[in-house]
């Protein structure tokens, strides 16, 4: 049997009817997971999950809407996911907002607070709902997609990237707090993506220069590489991976 194979498994997913979300969601599907497809609009989840479904050649995947930003929605979301395929084997807290580019100086706070709680409180709001389910099974892993802007300084996405550096600190808290029930919390750190959510970046040829100057690889990546990344930590292949964050850049962070 592969080491990752992920049959049996179910998987929830948020921020996964279109980008990073939505290819964790594919290639877990493909790997033999039974996937919930989050976002807020419930036509895009039912999209995603018929496009998936028509891949895999079987009913894999399925559709709950949740906007992130409601405390509400998050109880029904696992609620709902919990009931519809009996668990929950790994969290993927992939959604995530940035309502402001540029300086810090000129963020409201509005702005500021928004991001905060959905990248911060909502995540963690997530984690907390699915590990006494985990704790139960004495089996889990949750898997935050956070980013370079956590380790590398930025002059136009600050809050952003303060953010995305306590995505880092919950998985470590988590597996230090959670390890012994063998609940693995692992972030993962993308570089440039070429998605929706990242396009302001890409599609601005200054910042998409600049970003390949210090890529050794040249180019930016495509959502398929953090994919694979995620079924491993998902997966048998990843069941001694705890607490870590794996940075998937193309090596932009060590030039």
């Amino acid at each position: 049997m592969s080491l990752f194979n992920l049959k049996n498994k179910s998987i929830l997913i948020t921020g996964s009817s279109r980008g990073i979300g939505k290819s964790i969601a594919l290639h877990s599907a493909l790997h033999g997971a039974k996937v919930i497809i989050s976002s807020r609009k419930m036509d895009a989840c039912i999209e995603t999950a018929n496009e998936i479904n028509q891949k895999v050649g079987s009913d894999v995947a399925f559709p709950i809407a949740c906007n992130i930003s409601d405390s509400n929605q998050l109880d029904k979301l696992v609620s709902e996911t919990i009931s519809l395929l009996g668990g929950i084997d790994t969290l993927v807290c992939n959604a995530a907002t940035n309502t402001h580019m540029g300086s810090m100086l000129d963020m409201t706070d509005e702005q500021f607070d928004k991001v905060m709680n959905n990248n911060i409180k909502s995540t963690q709001k997530l984690c907390n709902l699915c590990i006494p389910h985990m704790k139960e099974k004495n089996d889990g892993s949750i898997i935050i997609i956070s980013s370079i802007a956590a380790i590398k300084g930025s002059p136009i996405l600050g809050a952003y990237n303060i953010s995305k550096a306590a995505d880092v600190m919950i998985v470590k808290n988590i597996a230090a707090e959670f390890g012994q029930f063998n609940i693995r919390a692992n972030s993962i750190a993308p570089g440039l993506i070429k998605t929706d959510f990242a396009k302001g970046l890409w599609e601005n040829p200054d910042i998409l220069k600049s970003v390949l100057t210090t890529t050794p690889m040249k180019r930016i990546g495509e959502a398929d590489e953090i994919a694979g990344v995620a079924v491993m930590l998902a997966s048998k292949a990843g069941s001694y991976i705890n607490g870590e964050t794996i940075v998937v850049d193309g090596g932009t962070t060590i030039a």
